[in-house]
Order: C-alpha cells, then sequence, then structure tokens
C-alpha cells in the first residue's frame, strides 16, 4: 500500500485531478448603474470641454442641459454633437430639464429633437395642462418625461406632488429626483426612491448642508445625503439601465473639477458596495 504524502495530496488536490473539479473565482458582476454628470455642473466650459472633463473624471454618460445642447431641428448640429459624445466614448442619458405647457406644437419640437438625438429620457418641468399632449407624445415616440422637483415653492415640491401628477397616466411619465432639492423640502431620498418605484426614470445625485430652502450644496455624503444607502434603495426598486443617474454639483463653477472628483469616488465607492 503506497501513501500519498500531505504534500502531493494537497499538489493533486489544487490540479483538480482526485475527481473534484477546480473552482474558479466568479467574475466581478458587472455594474448595476451607468454613472452619468448633469451637464449643468459644467456650465462655464464649452460643449468640447465639458465633454473631455466629463470623460476624464470618470463619467459614463452626460445629461444634457438645455443651453448647452439647444432644442432644435438642425440635423448637421445634432450629428455633430452626437460626433462629439462618441468621440469620448460617452452617451447621452437624458436632456432637460425641458419646460411643457399646453402649445402641444412647441412641445412636439422637443420630442423630435430627442427622437433625432436618440435620447430616451426628457427632464421635465411640465405644466398641469400639458399632461394630456405628453401622454399622447410619449406614446407616438416612445420617449419618457421625467419630472423634476424643484425644491420649496416649486410645483413639484414634494414627492407626493410628483405622485398625484402621475396617477392614470402612461407608464412613460414618470420621475426624476433631485435627491438635494427634495432635502430641501424636508424629503427623505430613499423614501422618496422608494415611493416612486417604477416611475423612476432620472436620479440628481446632489447634497446639500441643510434640510430647509435657502442651503448650499456640498460633496456627496458630507450634509444630509447617505449615500450607500440611496445605491441600495435604486437597487431594491429596480432602477432601469437606460435611467438617467447624473451627478449634480451646482456649488463653485468656475472651478468644480476638484469637487466633482471627489463626488465621483464617493459614488463609484457606494456602486461598489
Amino acid at each position: 500500500m503506497v501513501t500519498q504524502s500531505r504534500r502531493s495530496f494537497m499538489t493533486s488536490a489544487a490540479a483538480g485531478i482526485v475527481g473534484i473539479p477546480l473552482i474558479h473565482a466568479a467574475a466581478p458582476a458587472p455594474p448595476k448603474f451607468s454613472l452619468g454628470i448633469q451637464a449643468f455642473s459644467l456650465r462655464k466650459y464649452s460643449l468640447d470641454d465639458a465633454l473631455r472633463h466629463t470623460k476624464e473624471l470618470g463619467f459614463d454618460a452626460i445629461e444634457f442641459y438645455p443651453k448647452m445642447f439647444p432644442v432644435t431641428n438642425d440635423l448637421s448640429l445634432i450629428k455633430t454633437v452626437l460626433q462629439k459624445v462618441r468621440d469620448q466614448g460617452l452617451t447621452i442619458s437624458a436632456h432637460g430639464v425641458n419646460k411643457f405647457t399646453a402649445d402641444s406644437e412647441a412641445n412636439r419640437k422637443v420630442f423630435s429633437f430627442a427622437k433625432q438625438a436618440g435620447i430616451k429620457t426628457l427632464t421635465a418641468d411640465p405644466s398641469a395642462d400639458s399632461f394630456d399632449n405628453l401622454e399622447e407624445l410619449v406614446q407616438e415616440f416612445d420617449i419618457r418625461v421625467a419630472i423634476h422637483n424643484h425644491g420649496p415653492g416649486h410645483r413639484y415640491s414634494k414627492v407626493l406632488d410628483v405622485l398625484q401628477a402621475i396617477e392614470n397616466r402612461d407608464q412613460r411619465i414618470g420621475a426624476c429626483a433631485d435627491l438635494g432639492h427634495y432635502i430641501r423640502s424636508a424629503e427623505r431620498p430613499v423614501e422618496v426612491i422608494r415611493l416612486l418605484k417604477g416611475r423612476l426614470y432620472g436620479i440628481h445625485l446632489k447634497d446639500v448642508a441643510e434640510m430647509q430652502k435657502k442651503t448650499e450644496g456640498v460633496i456627496l455624503g458630507q450634509g444630509h445625503l447617505d449615500v450607500p444607502a440611496v445605491f441600495a434603495a435604486l437597487d431594491q426598486v429596480g432602477f432601469p439601465e437606460d435611467g438617467a443617474l447624473s451627478l449634480e454639483y451646482e456649488k463653485n463653477p468656475d472651478s468644480p473639477l476638484n469637487d466633482i472628483r471627489q463626488c465621483v469616488a464617493i459614488a463609484r465607492n457606494a456602486m461598489a458596495s
């Protein structure tokens, strides 16, 4: 009888030749969220510089605001902007904040622009008399409208205001939750996310110093925003893969890059956990 040494046994086992297949470490799961930036954060920069900084800061996408990428029917201009975005390896996650009113022709121009630009979500501040027309447009163009809240005094100050506006409307009419503005309205971001489950198509990832109307923006996690809890809630409600998850940093517009870089690191760490 031949006795196998412990060393040779361990060697054989490690090689997978004792009848037990080798178990390889599972590949890391792909990230669940695509992190973008609201271009208003880079409002002091030209389009080219804003896109370059967006890439260098580690974002996957950009949510344009109208002054940086105006609503237009000029196909040449649209194609030029789209090529600039592609050249940086980025995508466009959304466009807004767009105002919608009872003017159906003006509303249609925004949707036609979005269709030409391949934009799936329009962040919006719609008036009450726009919804019947918006319902027709989201069905025709298959583009989502995400109602953006603007804090105390705004018609969509509270999450209940948004829920009431979208009740019984087409599923493509939903919300873009600006978490900083909700904090200013004394709303809790995690609860907001849970209440908007199934109709949440955008997030403006923003933190503020105080839970009150007049306050200032701060780096993520330095105010009232529990960043890991926010990402856990987004996971729990099934935030869509093509949703517009946009960091928005409004402070220090002339020199925001270092602050934004810190926000990206904090967001990425929370996403990874």
